[in-house]
């Protein structure tokens, strides 16, 4: 085991069944069945959080996790007709995305942003004009 820095914009933190803490190549979607990832992005533009994309976590929920700046963290309706949810996270909050909820992110204000999820089985959908 190492006990040099890691480098949290460049790597993730995997959290594995077996009680290992190891650095591993950041994901979005993939990832080693059971295996808990930590990640943290600066982003800067829509485009750097996917915002044209929706996403969905079918094996755990999700920590979304504002450090600075500020997005707003968007629910696909889940019924035909609903309405689409909106939450603004602020530098210091947080929001849990339950399992299997379609969400997408869009900037207030470039930000660093923290994710920890289960990333086995992630979907990512391309958002049509109608939400």
């Amino acid at each position: 085991m190492t006990t040099t820095p890691i480098d949290l914009f460049a790597s993730a933190l995997q959290l594995r069944p077996d009680g290992e803490v190891r650095a591993a190549e950041r994901r979005m979607a993939g990832g080693d069945r059971g295996a808990w990832q930590i990640a943290a992005f600066h982003v800067e533009t829509d485009a750097d959080v996917h915002a044209d994309q929706w996403e969905m976590h079918p094996e755990a929920d999700e920590a979304v996790c504002c450090l600075t700046g500020g997005v707003r963290l968007h629910f696909r309706p889940t019924a035909p007709g609903g309405t689409q949810e909106t939450v603004r996270l602020r530098a210091g909050t947080s929001v849990i995305v339950p399992r299997g909820r379609w969400h997408r992110l869009e900037l207030d204000a470039p930000a660093d942003l923290l994710s920890v999820t289960l990333r086995h089985g992630t979907r990512l959908e391309a958002r049509t004009a109608t939400p």
